[in-house]
């Protein structure tokens, strides 16, 4: 098996990436003009899986904020570092 995120929900979260969620979240819950996450083209599938994960949601954020920059930076969206967990921060507030 490859490598997941060693926390709740990981493995998930491993198939739809990190800042895909974040941006996919940051659309669902505060900013419908946010849409970066639709430039990816598997969001389809990614967005069905955010959909039966969300018991996750929180946990994921947490850890998102722990993540280290390098590899949050390697996100083909455009997002940088900082983006995502300004995004995640504002999001664990209300998710």
């Amino acid at each position: 098996m490859g490598h997941f995120f060693p926390f709740d929900g990981g493995e998930y979260l491993t198939t739809i990436g990190a800042s895909w969620f974040i941006s996919y979240a940051f659309y669902d819950h505060i900013d419908k003009n946010h849409i970066a996450w639709h430039n990816i083209k598997t969001w389809p599938s990614r967005k069905s899986t955010y959909c039966r994960t969300r018991e996750y949601h929180h946990e994921w954020l947490e850890q998102i904020l722990k993540m280290n920059n390098v590899n949050l930076n390697k996100n083909t969206l455009g997002l940088t570092a900082a983006e995502v967990k300004s995004m995640a921060a504002q999001l664990i507030k209300i998710v």
